[in-house]
């Protein structure tokens, strides 16, 4: 999943945007922006954490961030406290009624490590504070 793509995408259930996100594991591609005319995101830098509009154009990295893939994480909604897998590259952004406990438990159980406590406590549909 790109960074950019953050500057897309709200939560499906409450519409919140942005999301906060937690990286795990990225890599870099060979890849440039071409001719684009930069900052490539119109709202939201995912890549600085910053609205565009707040950030002096110089300084977004856009080079930078379009070579990153961001290849496992957790996407997040402050909102309404869900969350969403980033599995292979994929943001995987289902509602509640498709989504598999068992394989949203797996998931939290084998980033535990590197998930926010209140992810993990409190997120939504499933989470393991059971567990912990």
């Amino acid at each position: 999943m790109k960074y950019r793509l953050l500057d897309l995408l709200a939560c499906p259930i409450c519409k919140h945007f942005p999301l906060t996100y937690y990286v795990f594991s990225e890599k870099d591609m060979e890849r440039g922006i071409g001719d684009q005319k930069k900052p490539l995101c119109e709202l939201y830098c995912a890549y600085k954490k910053t609205n565009v509009k707040d950030a002096k154009e110089e300084l977004l990295p856009c080079e930078e961030c379009f070579r990153k893939e961001i290849v496992s994480g957790v996407l997040y909604c402050p909102e309404c406290k869900r969350w969403y897998p980033i599995i292979d590259e994929i943001p995987r952004m289902l509602p509640d009624k498709l989504r598999r406990e068992t394989e949203d438990v797996e998931f939290l159980r084998k980033y535990k490590d590197k998930i926010p406590r209140e992810i993990l406590v409190e997120g939504l549909p499933y989470n393991i504070k059971e567990s912990i």
